[in-house]
């Protein structure tokens, strides 16, 4: 499996993260941290670049709240600097991972979507007898640091990368407990094992949070 290196200096070049800032911004505009934001616009993105060059980059705490969509949620905002720093990231790593999906992985990509998969979805139950309709238990909650940083681990190789990746990733905010046991665990494992990211707002999910003043 091919393993990339060399690409920390593309995530801290200054045009990747004036990108991640427009990304980052992209239907909050006007929101009052954003603007705060962009009224010293050079100024906050070269400190974000020198802090991420010196590795002295800290992210800041999630805020939280519960989202009612059928069932409850619970929905994390990191710091808006931080998600530039997340957009400025991922404007490298995710074609590395996008070429690993199949065709019909839709959510949280570019150009795909909800109404794609449904479109897709309604093409299946054409065509086949049977549709298999099922959810993973508590997804985002069950994610297993450790491992996610192994499955990382095999497509990415520069290691500066990969400490801003862990560094994202061990500052994540606590998710609700969930107890999985995977090969190899003992009794005490689940516990003694950090789990759980945030999870990401659908566009739909979005304009429901859109009252949420930190979003």
């Amino acid at each position: 499996m091919k393993r990339y290196g060399n690409l920390y200096p593309q995530i801290i070049d200054f045009d990747n993260i004036y990108l991640a800032a427009r990304k980052a911004q992209k239907g909050k505009r006007f929101q009052h941290n954003v603007l705060q934001f962009n009224y010293n616009l050079e100024t906050e993105l070269l400190k974000i670049q020198q802090e991420l060059k010196d590795k002295t980059y800290q992210p800041g705490s999630y805020r939280t709240f519960h989202l009612r969509d059928i069932k409850t949620r619970l929905i994390s905002a990191a710091p808006y600097r931080d998600r530039v720093v997340h957009h400025a990231l991922c404007n490298i790593i995710v074609p590395i991972f996008e070429r690993t999906f199949i065709s019909d992985t839709y959510a949280n990509r570019e150009g795909y979507g909800t109404h794609k998969a449904l479109r897709r979805f309604t093409d299946f139950a054409r065509s086949s007898r049977y549709v298999l309709q099922c959810d993973i238990r508590k997804y985002f909650p069950s994610i297993d640091h450790q491992i996610l940083k192994q499955l990382i681990r095999r497509k990415i190789k520069c290691q500066d990368t990969l400490w801003l990746i862990d560094k994202i990733i061990d500052n994540s905010n606590e998710q609700e407990q969930v107890i999985h046991y995977f090969p190899g665990d003992d009794l005490l494992t689940p516990i003694q094992r950090r789990h759980g990211l945030p999870r990401p707002l659908g566009k739909g999910k979005r304009q429901k949070a859109k009252g949420k003043k930190f979003l």
